[in-house]
């Protein structure tokens, strides 16, 4: 019988695993280790393989595909990846951010679907240019440490199609829109729409802002949010909107941290590495221990309301016109459309033969399922007297 190391099982779980205790474990003790205990999503099955090139073993288990899985929908965010660069137009491109005050972020807590709302319908106002530009914004809520930070990534054009959609209105070169017109525009609208909710008893106030309930408070509140600057960034990416649609692809379809950021669990808690952005240089990479409490509760901070949707298309790029926008526009510019790499997982050969889903780690050789391990089956209850015939 083939053996496996601990540390092979648990590295596709990242190294937080990796400090279990080594020993072997044969492929029939393995199917009987309890699950749960170590991954998330071991209960959902999977599969043992083994490479057909050097023997090297692995575990895959079935996705969870969950949206707030660290793990999970690697492969739709690839899609998704694909999916974006296909839409690339031969313009110049513009990273944009917005980002909520702290006062704001923590009111968010119990008015995410409404705020985080507005961050979106804020940041995509398509009234610039004197034309229409398309948008394309993902929204974050965390920091580095699973602070609650909420703020949206944009990828914007250099310009947009003219109003009767006979030209292409460009933005002056290597330049998108002043940051602080951009900001101020931000910060007014914003504070003008969460007015407006406030006022039709929308915004739901508890704990330290239950007073802002009364609306001569709230606007006390407020005044100070309108005096200072809120950050808005706006750069043209250096390497090209390819490598902010990359970036933006890891998190469209995960939450808050990675497991390749998790370095131990043991008494004192949870260990994982995080980037202090205040810091420069080598003391930016710093890592935090939290209790197992305080780190799920950060964790926790970040699951959104249920069918929120994390990434929106304003604009050209607007699911309803998408195509005939970017075709119209394309013609405009006289450029070719992008070619697209596709992932090799999931295309077909130029023989119609569909590649290997699993690849080696050590040598790229396909990798052959030697077992499966059955979903975990739940103890279910009895059935309720309604039910019964």
């Amino acid at each position: 019988m083939a053996r496996l190391e601990v540390a092979d099982i648990f590295r596709a779980h990242g190294p937080t695993w990796r400090h279990q205790e080594r020993g072997h474990f044969s492929l029939g003790q393995l199917k009987v280790m309890s699950a749960v205990e170590h991954c998330r999503s071991a209960a959902l099955g999977g599969h043992a393989l083994r490479c057909s090139a050097c023997a090297q073993p692995q575990i895959a288990y079935n996705s969870c595909r969950n949206r707030h899985c660290p793990k999970c929908q690697g492969s739709a965010a690839q899609r998704w990846l694909q999916a974006r660069s296909a839409d690339l137009l031969p313009v110049d491109y513009y990273h944009v951010v917005f980002t909520l005050p702290a006062p704001l972020s923590a009111l968010a807590y119990t008015n995410k679907e409404l705020m985080y709302g507005l961050l979106f319908d804020i940041a995509a106002d398509p009234k610039h240019l004197g034309a229409r530009i398309g948008t394309t914004l993902v929204l974050h809520t965390w920091g580095s440490a699973l602070t609650h930070h909420p703020h949206v990534h944009g990828i914007v054009p250099g310009g947009g199609l003219a109003l009767d959609a006979d030209r292409w209105v460009p933005c002056r070169p290597g330049f998108f829109l002043p940051v602080r017109v951009l900001s101020r525009l931000f910060r007014r609208r914003f504070l003008e729409a969460l007015s407006a909710a406030h006022g039709r008893g929308q915004l739901q106030c508890f704990g330290e802002f239950v007073h802002l309930t009364d609306a001569a408070a709230f606007a006390t509140w407020l005044a100070p949010l309108r005096q200072c600057e809120w950050v808005v960034y706006a750069k043209r990416p250096f390497a090209g909107p390819e490598a902010v649609l990359a970036y933006l692809s890891r998190y469209t379809h995960r939450v808050a941290i990675s497991n390749s950021r998790l370095l131990a669990l043991d008494e004192r808690g949870v260990t994982f590495r995080w980037k202090d952005y205040r810091a420069k240089g080598r003391t930016r990479h710093k890592t935090m221990t939290l209790t197992t409490p305080e780190f799920m509760r950060r964790f926790l901070l970040h699951v959104l309301p249920r069918g929120f949707h994390r990434i929106r298309h304003y604009g050209l790029l607007a699911h309803a016109h998408r195509k005939h926008n970017i075709a119209t526009a394309r013609s405009l510019l006289q450029g070719p459309a992008p070619r697209v790499t596709v992932d090799p997982s999931t295309s077909a050969t130029s023989k119609g033969t569909t590649r290997p889903m699993f690849l080696c780690r050590h040598c790229g050789a396909p990798m052959l399922i030697i077992e499966t391990f059955a979903r975990a089956q739940q103890i279910r209850g009895p059935p309720s007297p309604s039910t019964l015939p």
